[in-house]
């Protein structure tokens, strides 16, 4: 293992990949772990850890086998367990936590949204918004919508979603960004009349929100689950300065812990 302070950061988003880059660049030790649901996964910089910890146990018992100095949650907004195990894991370990957390999406003059807390309670407005549903949520959780039989969805996810579905479906594989003129012709080209998502935030699956919008279509919208408490940043350039902080406190912690060794 490297001498120089190890970075742990809980990746599988564009930021996440983005801050192990300027990391890496900076000459930080990084790993970036990701959850392993994705088949093809982009890679960040550093090195990549595939699969879960076992829990906030499991995870304790990793942060301390690698000596890490400091641990980024970059997580999924909706990826609240390995946010849970991470608070956890870390005041265990008295590790720093740093959340990494984009932020969420907010209506534009025009939007017609449907707030809902969660995928069932999406299911449950559907049919009263339309019978043509573009259902963009992502492959896990879609058996809530599986008794739906009144409506025909367009599911759009990354890897092919394992049963139960709703009756009436197609299934559509892609990964964004996606632009609004894509967005725009899979809304016509499908009769699309409700768009379903999760408040996940960011620029890359945006576009189908502004198309919903020119389209005047009602836009069913997942709120972001409660997560604990911990330290968090907006962006990629303060959580790049929070680790060099860190990283640079470590260093001169063992220069001045082999110093002491010497003068014995």
């Amino acid at each position: 293992m490297s001498g120089r302070p190890r970075v742990l950061v809980l990746g599988g988003t564009s930021e996440a990949r983005e801050l192990a880059a300027e990391l890496d660049a900076a000459g930080v030790a990084v790993t970036s772990s990701l959850a392993g649901r994705v088949s093809n996964p982009r890679l960040p910089a550093g090195e990549v850890r595939l699969g879960g910890f076992g829990g906030p146990d499991g995870l304790a018992r990793w942060l301390r086998e690698h000596q890490i100095a400091a641990v980024v949650d970059a997580t999924h907004p909706f990826a609240e367990r390995i946010s849970e195990s991470a608070v956890t894991a870390c005041e265990r370990t008295a590790v720093p936590l740093l959340r990494l957390e984009r932020p969420g999406w907010t209506q534009s003059p025009g939007d017609h949204w449907v707030w809902v807390d969660d995928l069932e309670q999406a299911a449950s407005v559907v049919p009263g918004l339309g019978s043509r549903v573009f259902l963009t949520t992502g492959r896990l959780g879609l058996a809530a919508f599986a008794a739906v039989d009144s409506a025909w969805f367009l599911i759009r996810c990354v890897d092919p979603p394992e049963s139960p579905l709703p009756r009436h479906h197609r299934v559509l594989l892609g990964r964004g960004p996606y632009t609004i003129d894509d967005e725009l012709q899979l809304i016509d080209e499908h009769r699309i009349e409700v768009v379903v998502t999760k408040d996940s935030g960011g620029a890359h699956t945006r576009a189908k929100l502004d198309a919903a919008r020119r389209r005047a279509l009602p836009v069913i919208v997942v709120r972001r689950p409660p997560r604990p408490a911990a330290t968090a940043v907006a962006s990629t350039a303060d959580a790049v300065a929070w680790v060099l902080a860190i990283v640079g406190e470590a260093v001169a912690i063992g220069r001045s812990a082999r110093g002491c060794g010497r003068d014995r």
